[in-house]
């Protein structure tokens, strides 16, 4: 409650009107009607006359004052720190994009480029492998640059990011020993962890575009 709707309901439980409230303190009645309106404060030489006549001390009335300006600072902080937070949201969700996309173009790469365009192998490998760097630095700088504060709800949900991820390296590394063991490819059979870095980042994509459809 602000002070002007408390000066409102004081008067009225002292079936006062605004022009008698005026009279008593020697203002005129916009006045009176500007302060429970919220268009402006007491002057100070009003406060003690304010709460003779409605019979509360000035610290209560100081007080209201004072909560209404750290409501009103509240909401302004929790407004900046929504846009704020949403800023880091949208900036990681697209450098994550990115890194996912630049794995992908990796994958097809190491495809195409020995069987294709007949490109040595060690060449081809290092390319790969460039893309396959490149695409790490862009998760890992957008990873430290847009970190967000924290709160309860994003604690649970990284836990669970975690355990999936710790269930999906168990599930890659049974499929990557049984395959490579079975075939002997043990040449090609390492791409499977890139496929494991990509499902990761498209896990860790999927966690953060869920955490802001739930706020919105």
């Amino acid at each position: 409650m602000s002070i002007g709707e408390k000066l409102l309901e004081l008067r009225k439980s002292k079936h006062l009107s605004q022009e008698e409230v005026a009279d008593q303190l020697n203002v005129s009645r916009q006045t009176v009607s500007k302060w429970e309106t919220d268009q402006s404060m007491p002057d100070f030489d009003k406060i003690a006359p304010l709460c003779e006549l409605y019979d509360i001390s000035a610290d209560e009335l100081l007080m209201m004052k004072r909560k209404e300006e750290t409501e009103n600072f509240e909401t302004v902080e929790k407004s900046i720190d929504s846009s704020y937070d949403e800023g880091i949201r949208r900036k990681k969700a697209i450098g994550i994009s990115i890194s996912v996309l630049t794995y992908f173009i990796s994958i097809v790469w190491i495809m195409i480029a020995i069987p294709v365009y007949k490109m040595d192998p060690v060449l081809s490998s290092a390319i790969f492998l460039l893309i396959c760097g490149i695409a790490t630095f862009i998760v890992v700088y957008t990873c430290i640059m847009y970190r967000k504060r924290k709160e309860k709800q994003e604690d649970r949900r990284s836990k669970l990011e975690k355990q999936i991820d710790s269930i999906l390296s168990m599930v890659i590394l049974v499929i990557y020993l049984l395959i490579s063991f079975t075939t002997m490819a043990w040449h090609i059979t390492w791409i499977l962890w890139v496929v494991y870095g990509l499902l990761v980042e498209i896990i860790k994509l999927l966690f953060l575009l869920g955490g802001t459809e739930n706020e919105k």
